[in-house]
């Protein structure tokens, strides 16, 4: 994996300019992916939002246009618990490039039971790796028809602890909701590793990127009605987490960094500069468990099974 390197000043609320580009936030109506779009609205490139809602991205698309008044956004019906509707999704872009992506959409469940998708696969893995994962194999013509396109991968502390059971991908036999959320993520970002080492390979000039959010509340996080709402009481009590932890608007910096950065190199993984947690974004060590070339590689092999597709990209 490629080392921490030095990175040139970078102010989070003065962002390079990107008119003529476009860029692809699944998961944009809301969180973290709803600040990603903002932020990125702000630079002038078109930004399309991919939500399965399509009233809540609306709503997003109108609280970002009544901040960033000139900005250019869209809605792309996007759900990615539902693999076969992936490439339509696509085709529905109507674009003949697109400059980056950022899978940022994730479902994050708290008690049992076991959900699963029409597909039959477990729901959070089914959403947060192996959508996202075929979503990028249909999305690879496009990507390739833009010279240094990015991939940018979101993942979590929550996969920080975790270890892949590759026997068991899919928690089919011990289901427990915050460790198959972890393990979710962790595919998440083996995936965006490996992929990576596939784009060097094949002499692309396509980036693969890891970030994370650190510790992102909703109580630090500020009000953006009606995407959220946040009261009084609830702002008053999170101010004691902020010496540790942040808000949402916060942790879309090392996403949106990884998508307009020119320092930004494939490989490296992007997040909070304090601690992880907390802070203006910056390049970090990848975390020893996530360089285990063979588990990304076997998991590689076992999402095109799952999915029947295989993320290719040749030279650009």
């Amino acid at each position: 994996m490629p080392s921490v390197l030095k990175t040139q000043p970078w102010d989070v609320h003065r962002l390079p300019r990107a008119e003529g580009k476009s860029f692809l936030v699944t998961g944009g109506n809301a969180g973290v992916g709803y600040f990603v779009a903002e932020q990125l609205a702000g630079t002038g490139a078109t930004v399309v939002l991919g939500s399965r809602n399509a009233a809540k991205a609306e709503a997003a698309i109108a609280s970002i246009s009544a901040r960033v008044p000139a900005a250019q956004l869209r809605h792309l019906h996007l759900d990615l618990a539902d693999l076969a509707s992936l490439k339509a999704s696509v085709d529905a872009l109507g674009l003949d490039r697109l400059d980056a992506v950022v899978h940022n959409a994730g479902v994050a469940l708290d008690h049992p039971p076991r959900r699963r998708t029409n597909d039959g696969h477990e729901l959070m893995f089914a959403t947060n790796h192996l959508g996202h994962f075929a979503l990028t194999s249909w999305l690879a013509p496009l990507l390739m028809a833009a010279p240094g396109s990015r991939i940018v991968t979101t993942g979590s502390f929550a996969a920080k602890s975790e270890r892949m059971d590759l026997d068991d991908l899919q928690s089919t036999h011990d289901y427990r909701p915050k460790r198959t959320y972890g393990r979710s993520k962790l595919a998440q970002m083996l995936f965006g590793f490996e992929l990576d080492r596939r784009l060097r390979a094949a002499g692309s000039t396509t980036l693969s990127v890891v970030v994370h959010p650190g510790g992102a509340l909703d109580s630090l996080t500020p009000a953006r009605p009606p995407v959220h709402v946040r009261t009084t009481g609830e702002r008053l009590r999170g101010l004691p987490l902020g010496a540790l932890v942040q808000g949402k608007e916060a942790g879309a910096w090392p996403a949106v960094r990884a998508v307009l950065d020119p320092d930004v190199r494939g490989g490296q993984m992007w997040g909070p500069r304090v601690f992880g947690l907390r802070g203006r974004p910056g390049p970090e060590p990848v975390w020893d468990h996530l360089t285990d070339a063979t588990t990304a590689a076997r998991l590689w092999a076992a999402s095109c099974d799952l999915t029947s597709t295989d993320p290719t990209f040749g030279p650009t």
